[in-house]
């Protein structure tokens, strides 16, 4: 018969790349994973991983183990989601991870109310604008915006957000509207992580257009903080200018070459997709 423990703990140091990162991928302590990773290399009578204080690397053996060890625990996850499938409601544990922005202003509501509908399910949110490996990362849900790359993961479109450019009533008294792309060189255009604005052409196709100014800023929200007290020009999704634009502190323009992009549902590629994982891609498709 084989014994189990260890094998979880192994697989995630192996995957993570350290004993601090596996523990909170299983929700238990470093010094617990520590153990059983021994525990099962004296089992074994074999060295898995070498440590050193700055690094974890696998041996020859432990990637042999792995390779063996890893189709085992997709087995088991395989065999615990069908159970819970049979099941008549959502239940267990729900890792989701987001972009912060987006995460903050729309997906959390929506997690609280999917945890409000479904009492058995309890979640963890976790929000970062960096692409998360969900497998390597042991997550069941990541919400994703914009272009979606080629993935092995499943992928499900949830909605769409429409990219807007905005400046604010002063903003355009003093420095006027432009009506083309190339009169954006001519503007204060306030730019985030990149110097680049996406748009879409007559054609369809999608156009890049440099584009610079006074204020540089990994925040959407500060940007439009700044577009707002008539220092530039912005162009951010939807869910960052709609209520300003509503009540009229910021204008939209070159609507023309408005671009509208993805908001997508990616999770891991399994034969049975949960019910607690199922459940809230439903909630997001049918809100969204």
């Amino acid at each position: 018969m084989m014994n189990w423990e260890g094998v979880s703990e192994f697989v995630a140091v192996v995957e993570t790349q350290s004993f601090t990162a596996a523990a909170q991928r299983l929700g238990i302590s470093v010094a617990q994973v520590s153990r059983q990773v021994s525990q099962l290399e004296q089992r074994l009578a074999a060295r898995l991983l070498y440590r050193t204080t700055r690094k974890v690397s696998v041996t020859e053996a432990g990637q042999l183990y792995y390779q063996h060890c890893r189709p085992l625990l997709d087995g088991l996850r395989e065999a615990e989601q069908a159970v819970s499938q049979a099941q008549d409601r959502p239940s267990g544990h729900l890792r989701v991870t987001a972009p912060v922005y987006y995460g903050e202003r729309v997906v959390a509501p929506l997690l609280h109310r999917y945890l409000q509908e479904q009492p058995a399910v309890t979640a963890e949110l976790n929000l970062d604008n960096r692409k998360v490996d969900l497998v390597a990362e042991g997550f069941d849900l990541g919400i994703r915006l914009g272009p979606m790359d080629a993935s092995s993961l499943m992928v499900r479109q949830l909605g769409s957000r429409t990219h807007h450019v905005c400046a604010s009533p002063a903003y355009l008294a003093q420095f006027g509207a432009p009506h083309t792309l190339a009169e954006l060189k001519h503007h204060q255009c306030l730019t985030g992580t990149v110097s680049t604005w996406r748009f879409r052409e007559a054609d369809g196709h999608t156009r890049e257009v440099h584009v610079g100014g006074r204020l540089r800023c990994n925040s959407g929200a500060a940007l439009v903080d700044a577009a707002l007290v008539g220092i530039g020009m912005v162009q951010l999704p939807d869910y960052y200018v709609d209520a300003h634009l509503a009540s009229g502190r910021l204008c939209s323009l070159l609507g023309a070459y408005t671009l509208v992009d993805g908001i997508w549902a990616n999770y891991p590629r399994n034969r049975f997709v949960p019910l607690k994982v199922q459940g809230f891609i439903d909630l997001l498709e049918t809100t969204l």
